[in-house]
């Protein structure tokens, strides 16, 4: 157990360009790891090993580092911190103990900033603050932490203090000097927000003054836990300032597996679901996490794995999550970015990779007793993916393989969405942004050399009629030999919305074989789902046949599947048909400041607000019904007028009809297109 009190892991998150990527850098060469520091800008990087990051100069997807320092293991995991890459962040916090929070010092708190403390505040995490680039021109480093104060919390308190283009430590060092505050009065908030969790320490501060800080650890842990305090440090990570000190806070002050709050397990699902007390012990049976996925053209898959219980071994045999059948773990490695680092084994507390098993997927618990099959994490709650793009191969007949190659990249992101429209028998893709579906596609023509065209996704239009009317056709073909004939009479009812298709037969005498009624309803309902006005489903109507004739010689059932369709087709024509768009109820979570802009560009794309209700302190969530038609660009605007702090959800309320020169459109491009 000891060996589990020397590793160390961390989750670097924040805004993209806060610099988290060179203060990563910075970490492995100040640790050894590194003869020189890489640099973002010249695309020689650890972290940004792939070509696409190297040419975006930012990180697009996680990226798993160690190094060793005074005896310890550690393990760093580098996130992307743009907003339409939070599916690549989130999974980070899984992993760690502590949430390594990067501000740039220049931009202060961004959006992104908040949106991710409050993620690790929800999981449990540990959370620290780094003030990166504080040797900017023009920085606010007193004025930057009291708004960290006043946005997270008075639990946000210096573990150091900027000083002479150094940092000055204020929790073991009880006096000193510093840019701006006064160390002493940094170290004694420090010392007492620590004991606030213990009463004994409490009572000795009181009757001593102060207690040292050496003495302060258990208590220092247990803040850490609670949230009671979230330490902040200042660093320069370009020009190396701040660093050493930053690692030996990871030393000496962040925990170890033993001492973080234990991961959340729960046996079960649904309410049904129970917690499940986790062993940190490696003599333990086996319990690992894969806390993310990625799909190598290669390599195969490839899991991201957090060691919980147990010791995790080279050639051992576990399940994979539900999996009855056992696979034996073949490729076990640390990652140095794109390095693999072979390894034998794997404690509680390590993140390690496993490769070349089909069998994984995200979320997945390796464990090796069968019975443990139903344990899982709690559930990441994560942005839900409304961005949407149609997606068809260059070349006919590869329907199948962009499919399956989707399926291994949507996999690597819970804020991917991939799906078969059953109206419109499109393959549609979500992400949460034009960012996230781009860097998808780029990877899918990079990483697999596929190239697909892309198109807004079908709006899934309905139709319907509005009046009664009647229709007749008679088919009639002779061409030699045995002929066809069948005729049907038929009229049409509206219906309420949602009653779909309903068909009756009221013929008499039989003027129609009732052997042929089937043929009848197959005509009528192919036409219903081929569309009449705009080439969408026919819906919420009653078709009700009434008369027609028959030919004992040449009436077949293809006769009369005809007649049916060509006479449904003359009485909608007759029944003042409209076209129906699904208006879908949609949810904005948004600053309150901005409010009366979201309304308003909801209003101008034909949408309204029903209401709002309060969400976190300093947010709302706007609510209202508006056309899907009308959202394809939605996110793209609420990034405009909220500076990408606003996310929305979708979900289908109702159809109603389109205005009338959007139903002439509609049907225009259905008559050319019928044409040709």
């Amino acid at each position: 157990m000891k060996e589990l009190t020397h590793i160390r892991t961390l989750a670097l998150v924040g805004p993209a360009g806060a610099g988290k990527t060179t203060l990563a850098e910075a970490l492995l060469h100040a640790a050894g790891a590194l003869p020189q520091p890489g640099s973002v800008e010249k695309g020689n990087t650890v972290s940004d090993h792939d070509p696409m990051e190297r040419r975006a100069q930012h990180s697009l997807q996680s990226s798993l580092l160690h190094f060793a320092h005074a005896g310890l293991r550690v393990h760093l995991i580098d996130t992307p911190g743009s907003a339409d890459l939070t599916g690549q962040a989130l999974p980070a916090l899984e992993a760690v103990e502590t949430a390594v929070l990067v501000i740039d010092a220049q931009r202060g708190i961004e959006p992104m900033a908040q949106r991710l403390m409050d993620a690790a505040a929800a999981r449990g995490r540990d959370r620290v603050v780094v003030v990166n680039k504080i040797d900017a021109p023009g920085v606010d480093l007193p004025g930057l932490l009291a708004q960290l104060q006043a946005q997270f919390g008075k639990e946000c308190l210096p573990l150091n203090l900027p000083h002479a283009g150094g940092v000055q430590d204020c929790f073991f060092a009880s006096s000193g000097e510093s840019d701006f505050g006064s160390v002493e009065a940094a170290h004694r908030a420090l010392v007492e927000q620590v004991v606030e969790v213990d009463a004994a320490f409490v009572d000795r501060y009181l009757n001593e003054g102060d207690v040292p800080a050496t003495e302060l650890h258990a208590p220092l842990e247990q803040a850490l836990r609670e949230g009671h305090l979230i330490p902040v440090l200042f660093t320069a990570a370009k020009a190396g300032v701040g660093v050493a000190e930053l690692l030996a806070v990871i030393d000496k002050l962040l925990p170890n597996p033993l001492e973080a709050n234990p991961p959340a397990f729960l046996r079960g699902e649904g309410a049904e679901a129970r917690d499940v007390a986790v062993q940190i012990d490696p003599a333990q049976h086996v319990l690992a996490h894969v806390f993310q996925v990625r799909a190598d053209p290669f390599l195969g898959k490839m899991g991201f794995v957090r060691v919980h219980q147990g010791t995790l071994r080279k050639n051992m045999t576990l399940y994979v999550g539900h999996g009855r059948k056992p696979v034996r773990v073949g490729h076990l490695f640390l990652l140095q970015g794109k390095t693999q680092v072979p390894l034998d084994q794997a404690l509680p507390g390590d993140l390690c990779a496993v490769a070349k098993l089909d069998e994984l997927h995200p979320d997945a618990v390796l464990h090796d007793l069968a019975e443990d099959e139903h344990l899982h994490l709690a559930p990441l709650t994560v942005p839900t993916p409304v961005h949407g793009l149609a997606l068809a191969p260059l070349r006919h007949g590869d329907e199948q393989r962009l499919w399956d190659v989707m399926h291994r990249l949507v996999e690597e992101d819970p804020c991917l969405k991939l799906e078969q429209d059953p109206q419109t028998h499109e393959t549609l893709v979500y992400g949460l942004g034009e960012l996230h579906l781009r860097m998808l596609l780029e990877r899918l023509k990079e990483n697999f050399k596929f190239e697909v065209k892309t198109s807004p996704p079908r709006i899934a239009y309905r139709e319907t009629i509005s009046t009664h009317a009647e229709g007749h056709h008679r088919h009639k073909k002779q061409s030699g030999g045995a002929g066809q004939f069948g005729e049907v009479w038929l009229k049409i009812d509206p219906l309420p919305r949602g009653s779909g298709v309903e068909f009756v037969d009221a013929v008499k005498g039989g003027v129609i074989p009732t052997a042929f009624i089937p043929a009848v309803e197959k005509g009528v309902r192919e036409a219903c789902a081929q569309g009449v006005v705009a080439g969408y489903p026919l819906v919420d109507l009653k078709v009700t046949v009434f008369d027609g004739k028959h030919h004992s010689v040449d009436s077949k059932e293809i006769a009369f599947v005809t007649a049916a369709k060509k006479a449904l087709q003359s009485a909608v024509r007759e029944a003042r048909a409209v076209v129906l768009e699904p208006i879908v109820q949609v949810e904005v979570l948004t600053p309150e400041g901005a409010v009366g802009d979201v309304s308003g560009d909801l209003a101008s794309h034909r949408g309204q607000v029903t209401g709002t209700r309060a969400a976190v302190p300093g947010q709302l969530i706007v609510q209202g019904l508006a056309p899907l038609a009308e959202l394809s660009t939605f996110q793209t605007r609420l990034n405009a007028m909220t500076s990408g702090q606003a996310r929305y959800t979708l979900s289908l309320s109702h159809h109603d009809p389109v205005p009338p020169n959007t139903q002439a459109a509609l049907a225009a491009a259905y008559q050319v297109q019928d044409e040709d």
